[in-house]
């Protein structure tokens, strides 16, 4: 994190290279992490509902506990080491909106997880939220490497 002490990342030239590899392979995160959701987990409510709870139809087994909460654990690793690196950088190259999309980003990723382990605790109502919050955070992240890289690559030319 090295980046946090250079006063302007935009003039080292190093750095910025550096940072927008990174972004890069937080687009290929954000991708890949949708893809691998869909054909392990399930990005629908039905498929997510089916993963969670089974379904005598299909002859799918539930999940046991001890799978979802390390499922869980592991998403809120990946999840905590993306938005904080992702946001220190967003916020020493943007000027404008900072706050506001700082914000939706972390309130709809820890949004999107705690509604996920209410989903399997509480009621299967939660699945909803899951899935918007899952899919706001995403391309909300998504959003802020493009334009992240797109202020380092400006500011170098």
């Amino acid at each position: 994190m090295k980046f946090t002490l250079i006063k302007n990342l935009q003039k080292d030239s190093a750095m910025s290279l550096i940072l927008k590899g990174f972004l890069i392979f937080i687009l290929l995160y954000l991708i890949s992490n949708i893809l691998v959701m869909n054909s392990s987990f399930g990005i629908s409510v039905d498929s997510i509902n089916s993963t969670l709870f089974g379904n005598e139809d299909e002859y799918v087994d539930p999940i046991t506990e001890s799978a979802f909460l390390e499922f869980w654990h592991t998403e809120i690793f990946f999840i905590m080491m993306i938005l904080f690196t992702l946001n220190a950088v967003f916020i020493r190259v943007a000027k404008r909106s900072r706050i506001i999309l700082t914000n939706v980003l972390m309130i709809s990723a820890i949004t999107s997880l705690i509604s996920l382990a209410l989903a399997y605790y509480v009621s299967d109502f939660f699945i909803n939220i899951y899935v918007y919050t899952f899919f706001i955070w995403h391309i909300m992240a998504a959003y802020i490497s493009l334009y992240s890289f797109w202020k380092l690559n400006a500011s170098s030319v």
